[in-house]
């Protein structure tokens, strides 16, 4: 679709904040607990580990002298920031439907960032296309939010056929973000290896979530007799028969092994995950996530879940 054609940026923002934010606003009635925290830097006590803390905040030092563990606790900062750090790789202009991955982050974002800025938090965002290519500084208002959609919409464009490294976005994010921040990875997360283990890193000090963006046709491949099937990174194409049994039971066992890989890297880094597709409903699919965060607040409280995050699932629990 030529740009000329596309929704601009004010556009976008303003038709999310009518069909969208605003009932968010309503259904939620404020409790924006449900989906942020703040990350307070500034220590106001130590005492003994309980079953609910945070492993991340123990003094290892204090621990050792006393043999006992103990936690630091702070104070929550009454100001968040969060940093968006956006995959616009080729594979992000993927989509079936009218609604493609990276239009689908888009939305998400302006959501996400617009409810952030309204209650004076500040957003900043990296952006990677074939590497980090864009990043603006944490802000607040509704102005830095349709900056970030501009920087979006107008990236540098890509430098032909490549394969996403997602681990560059994640290791450039932990040496901008400096303090403690609320940090959404927002990807279709098809990627080179050893994204995981940047992502561990990163989510020691920030709270991380992993938004991963998918569409129906990465689920389930279509019927449609013999098919031209192309790369979306390195541009090489395949003649397949989709009508093959044994091709369509093995795809479905890739698609089955590639999530279970997934689910288990955002566990092994302690990382919630939420996940949206291009057909999915973008309101339901926040206050899925909302209530899911509310349960794991409730269930973290009691000492049935450690502090930090497991993996959650953006549809039914």
């Amino acid at each position: 679709m030529s740009s000329s054609l596309q929704p601009t940026p004010e556009q976008v923002l303003k038709r999310l904040e009518w069909t969208v934010i605003r009932r968010l606003d309503g259904l939620l009635q404020g409790d924006y607990r449900t989906l942020f925290r703040g990350g307070g830097i500034d220590l106001i006590d130590l005492r003994e580990y309980q079953l609910h803390d945070d492993v991340r905040h123990i003094d290892w030092n204090v621990t050792a002298r006393l043999q006992v563990p103990h936690v630091r606790v702070y104070s929550e900062d009454r100001e968040l920031s969060a940093w968006f750090l956006l995959d616009l790789s080729a594979s992000i202009g993927f989509g079936s439907a009218a609604l493609t991955k990276e239009a689908l982050s888009a939305q998400f974002v302006a959501v996400l960032a617009r409810l952030l800025t309204r209650r004076g938090n500040r957003v900043g965002a990296l952006l990677y296309g074939s590497e980090v290519d864009t990043v603006l500084p944490p802000r607040g208002g509704r102005n830095q939010v349709l900056q970030l959609l501009r920087h979006m919409r107008t990236r540098p464009a890509k430098k032909g056929p490549t394969s996403t490294d997602l681990a560059a976005l994640l290791r450039a994010a932990d040496h901008v973000a400096h303090r403690r921040s609320l940090v959404f990875v927002v990807s279709d997360f098809i990627s080179h290896p050893g994204w995981d283990e940047a992502l561990a890193r990163l989510a020691r000090r920030h709270e991380v979530i992993a938004v991963r963006l998918i569409d129906p046709l990465e689920r389930e491949l279509p019927a449609v007799g013999l098919a031209s099937l192309q790369d979306a990174e390195s541009g090489e194409q395949i003649f397949v028969d989709t009508l093959d049994p044994k091709l369509r039971k093995r795809f479905a066992a890739l698609v089955e092994q590639r999530d279970a890989a997934l689910l288990d890297a955002f566990g092994r880094a302690n990382v919630a995950a939420i996940e949206l597709s291009t057909d999915d409903d973008l309101l339901d699919a926040l206050l899925r996530f909302a209530e899911l965060r509310r349960r794991q607040r409730r269930l973290a409280a009691g000492g049935a879940l450690p502090a930090h995050l497991r993996p959650l699932q953006g549809g039914a629990a």
